[in-house]
């Protein structure tokens, strides 16, 4: 028998078959990206700020105009209301964006609205249908009611975001990231909404697929082809292909070629549909408390805590994407902490103002970075004038927001591809060959995929449409979690990479070692360039 001895399972070198192979090194581990054309604290020129700011608010509008569209029209308003709606969500989201640049974590990143609220926003509806119809009397306000428990449930929810940011509490979570779960959180942020691109195209193929196409041609290719076209159609390539595919969807709705299609595909690709040109006012003010006195029903109220929670975890995904693509030093817990204290004062600002959502860093904000290669926060401050701008013009409002669906989900294919890149770009701090590593990755990869669509599948084939039972409040608090990719990712990675064998030799494998650098906000010189507040504005507040 053979000797015992360490068998190696790959062929290390020998033979007389050598052959002299020049080497061939690895890429380097790159704290900051290179190729960013402007960081953060960088600003193109005022023009190209601009358009660029537009672009960024144009993404803003859209995602606010897809929430209110779901949700509206089920809570009994008509085109009006939801006119008013999407320019008093312009309206925070601007004043949020704003905040968050200025003392939040001053990060490139727009603030907009989350799609985690629309399960337990759609709880509310059907709570507040039947009570109206058990209330003949209020049948008619069934609108206003609804607005008037989703302002309550979502001061509910912005009171635990102010206590988790302004305590601290959110510094600690983010403390026990490292690279390895940090990988699957930020990838999973933009994967998760994958339900917005491609199905939300395919509902209008023949305008959603030539506008993808024509995306990928302007953003990726045709600096190649005209050289002296890079500056151009990098940067601006939403706007040159949304105005060619609006133009084609104008002439194809004119022609009658939608015309014998089902309501659903028409609501996809005809450009007469949005109802909100005629409807919208010219000049109208958002006013705080313009649908009513909130009410506060905390059996209601729980799962918009936890929609607000999970907004929470996508946020903090989506700060470290945007921090990448601002050439910036990864965010410490601190940055994030501070950040996440004004998303509740934004969450807050929604609840007064009337909101069928709460805010979220804008994943479509950090993907156009990526795409334009430019991280200014100058940019993003003046995408916020631009929401202003649209909350108080309603007729600018309503042409923007009239853009078909399928366009605006051909745009996120690009996008959201784009922020979860910037996970998988992480994996550069890890050690690939490492099993622990290997195991983390491919199993909190694995359940964020399967666990949402098991709780997908079940909210379609369960009588979710129908009037609720007394315990379908508690099925969409869970619904609301698990059926976000983004937080089952972290939960499931954070676990495993804080209770699997943490020998001193694994934290290299993780990336910990690396990570431990950034934690503390002054052990990093660079973090002062990126994320102190100005110095009248660090005074007023010192603990965050």
């Amino acid at each position: 028998m053979s000797g015992g001895g360490n068998v190696g399972c790959g062929n290390a070198g020998g033979g007389n078959n050598t052959v002299a192979v020049q080497e061939v090194k690895p890429h380097p581990v790159m704290e900051t990206l290179s190729g960013i054309q402007y960081c953060i604290n960088t600003n193109p020129p005022l023009f190209e700020s601009i358009i660029l700011g537009f672009q960024h608010s144009f993404l803003t509008l859209g995602i606010i105009t897809v929430i209110s569209s779901l949700t509206v029209p089920q809570m009994g308003g008509s085109n009006h209301d939801k006119a008013k709606v999407i320019q008093s969500m312009m309206f925070v989201s601007g004043t949020s964006t704003l905040l968050q640049t200025l003392v939040g974590t001053r990060l490139p990143v727009a603030i907009g609205a989350s799609h985690a609220f629309v399960i337990p926003m759609t709880t509310i509806v059907l709570t507040t249908r039947l009570s109206c119809i058990n209330q003949p009397q209020f049948l008619d306000q069934t609108f206003e009611k609804t607005m008037a428990e989703m302002q309550g449930a979502l001061l509910v929810s912005s009171v635990v975001q102010i206590i988790l940011g302004f305590s601290g509490i959110w510094r600690i979570f983010v403390r026990y990231l490292s690279p390895l779960s940090m990988v699957p959180l930020i990838t999973f942020t933009g994967l998760g909404l994958y339900s917005l691109g491609f199905p939300m195209l395919a509902d209008c193929v023949e305008i959603g697929l030539p506008h993808l196409i024509l995306l990928l041609i302007f953003s990726q290719y045709m600096s190649g082809f005209l050289k002296t076209s890079r500056l151009i159609f990098d940067r601006y390539a939403i706007i040159f292909t949304t105005a060619i595919i609006w133009i084609y969807a104008l002439i194809l709705t004119a022609s009658g070629v939608h015309n014998h299609r089902p309501p659903a595909t028409q609501l996809s690709c005809r450009t007469d549909r949005a109802g909100l040109m005629l409807e919208a006012d010219w000049v109208y003010l958002p006013r705080p408390f313009q649908w009513g006195k909130p009410t506060v029903n905390m059996r209601e109220a729980t799962p918009i805590v936890f929609a607000g929670l999970v907004a929470l975890i996508e946020s903090t995904g989506t700060f470290i994407a945007a921090a990448r693509y601002g050439s910036a030093t990864p965010v410490p817990p601190s940055v994030i902490s501070r950040g996440t204290f004004w998303l509740g004062i934004g969450t807050l600002l929604n609840a007064v103002f009337g909101a069928v959502a709460g805010p979220t860093a804008s994943v479509e904000s950090a993907g156009l970075l990526g795409l334009t290669r430019i991280g200014s926060r100058r940019v993003i401050q003046i995408s916020a004038g631009f929401m202003l701008f649209f909350s108080i013009f309603g007729k600018f409002t309503a042409f923007f927001a009239s853009v078909p669906f399928s366009i605006m989900a051909a745009t996120y294919c690009i996008l959201y591809a784009y922020v979860s890149s910037a996970g998988l770009n992480h994996l550069q701090f890890c050690n690939l060959n490492s099993f622990r590593t290997l195991f983390i990755l491919g199993f909190s990869s694995f359940m964020a995929i399967s666990v949402p669509q098991q709780f997908r599948d079940y909210l379609l084939t369960s009588n979710s449409g129908q009037l609720p039972t007394r315990s379908k409040w508690f099925f969409d608090t869970l619904a609301t979690i698990f059926v976000s990719s983004p937080a089952v990712a972290i939960m499931v990675a954070i676990l495993l990479d804080n209770t699997i064998s943490e020998e001193e030799a694994l934290r290299n494998d993780s990336g910990k070692r690396w990570w431990e650098r950034f934690i503390q906000f002054t052990k990093d010189i660079r973090n002062a360039e990126f994320y102190s507040l100005p110095c009248e504005l660090g005074n007023c507040f010192p603990s965050l």
